[in-house]
């Protein structure tokens, strides 16, 4: 999917772009590789730089005004400049960006989460400058995200939804301004202590935080609460042979009952204790019993979010400012970005 725009600040007769990612979905912390074709218009013109925006479709608190959804750009790189482009030249320009480690997955077995990424070029001639193209981004999850998925789906939990949510979650090495969370059901050993587990996967350059936390049932002489507990694993996995089903379930019981052990930073180390966190209204994907393979309602789902990312890049303003927002939340998050 491609969308082309005429770069309406650069006036009539002005250049045009479109940037084509290469095939394929990326995975965090890899690279990003494509090119970006322009077209020269009706006279010539000197490209001061063609930069590119990692944007995100994130969801946030908004007090009194509910929940809300902005557009965040947590990435920035300038992949050319400092050129003339002729009159109807043609000319592309390659490049290959970092994405970073904590950049959310999309997609999962090829099926799409309802997790909205793009890339957004900005091209700058003569001191006017226009985000005139905007493309979906798919990411694929990590070896070590995939087996953990691949566990809960093993050990019976469904996929509920994901989102992403604007906010830190303390206590973590969190490095954006948002972060993914992955909402799963629980299997009926599981559905009398709590209503849901929520995932969210932090990954650095050498290892992944894993960050569960449970939606606690109450009792008959309780309330209801949260639970939170951290996880690290390398990316490769554990070393040796390792059971991932049963170091998942570890996790769960420990999660469940709530033993907490602060501190402990090493591989397989963790950290406890509460979580605020709103919970989002996303794409419900069911989940097999060999692990969480989209099934009939995946199914059902599939055109449904491809529609939402479609009209999330068509409901850009020109500028590239925002989206249609909801609930009078009205401005762009700017996220951590490169220069």
């Amino acid at each position: 999917m491609v969308f082309k725009r005429l770069l309406g600040s650069l006036g009539v007769g002005g250049p045009t772009v479109d940037t084509v990612l290469d095939a394929g979905a990326a995975r965090p912390g890899g690279a990003l590789p494509g090119q970006v074709h322009l077209v020269g218009g009706t006279v010539d013109h000197d490209v001061e730089h063609v930069a590119l925006e990692l944007v995100a479709r994130v969801e946030a608190e908004q007090g009194e005004h509910g929940e809300g959804e902005g557009v965040v750009v947590f990435g920035r790189h300038t992949v050319g400049g400092d050129f003339r482009l002729a009159a109807g030249e043609r000319r592309s320009v390659p490049f290959t960006v970092p994405l970073p480690w904590e950049t959310p997955v999309t997609e999962l077995y090829g099926q799409p989460l309802g997790i909205v990424l793009g890339v957004r070029t900005e091209l700058a001639v003569a001191g006017a400058r226009d985000k005139g193209d905007l493309d979906p981004l798919t990411v694929a999850p990590l070896p070590a995200q995939e087996a953990v998925l691949e566990a809960f789906g093993q050990l019976g939990f469904g996929f509920r939804s994901a989102d992403l949510e604007y906010g830190r979650i303390g206590g973590t090495g969190q490095q954006l301004p948002f972060y993914q969370e992955i909402e799963l059901t629980p299997p009926p050993r599981y559905a009398d202590q709590v209503n849901e587990i929520e995932l969210t996967f932090l990954a650095v350059s050498g290892a992944l935080e894993v960050v569960l936390e449970a939606d606690k049932r109450g009792g008959p002489f309780s309330d209801g609460h949260d639970a939170l507990s951290r996880f690290t694993v390398p990316h490769e996995g554990p070393a040796g042979p390792q059971d991932w089903n049963a170091l998942v379930d570890g996790w769960v019981r420990e999660l469940v009952e709530h033993r907490a052990s602060y501190g402990s930073h090493a591989v397989y180390g963790h950290e406890s204790g509460a979580l605020s966190g709103g919970s989002g209204t996303g794409t419900a994907v069911a989940a097999g019993a060999a692990g969480l393979a989209v099934g009939v309602a995946g199914g059902m789902v599939a055109a449904e979010v491809v529609d939402e990312v479609g009209d999330f890049f068509e409901g850009e303003s020109e500028d590239g400012s925002g989206v249609g927002f909801e609930d009078g939340f009205g401005d762009t998050f700017e996220g951590d970005g490169d220069a």
